[in-house]
């Protein structure tokens, strides 16, 4: 089983996210609320997929993205972001994230991002 960290400032995203994952059998879901905590539990859990916003305080997806990818290559990283941000996107892209959605986002759209990455 895929395990999955969600990583989001906002509670009621990660909770959004996490809803459509289990409803689809992702149930092995770990949360960080910031890109510092997110890097501390890729090292520790080694997560096989990480579903990250761009804009968080203390470590930005962006900083946390270039560190997850420094310590593992080839992690899978999808990004999330809201309208307006497309020069974070493409940075994020460059950097090696595989995916990202755009918020509000719809479930099945998250699900669709999760399956291919994980594919």
């Amino acid at each position: 089983m895929s395990k999955i960290l969600v990583v989001d400032d906002a509670a009621f995203m990660r909770m959004m996210v996490k809803d459509a994952l289990t409803k689809n059998g992702y149930t092995d879901i770990i949360e960080a609320s910031d890109g510092a905590i997110a890097c501390d539990l890729f090292k520790a859990e080694s997560p096989d997929l990480v579903i990250m916003d761009i804009t968080m305080p203390n470590k930005t997806g962006i900083e946390a993205l270039r560190d997850i990818k420094g310590m593992n290559s080839s992690a899978k990283v999808i990004m999330c972001s809201a309208m307006g941000q497309e020069a974070m996107v493409l940075e994020a892209i460059k950097l090696g994230a595989l995916d990202f959605i755009v918020k509000p986002f719809k479930p099945d759209r998250i699900i669709q991002a999760v399956t291919k990455a994980l594919g």
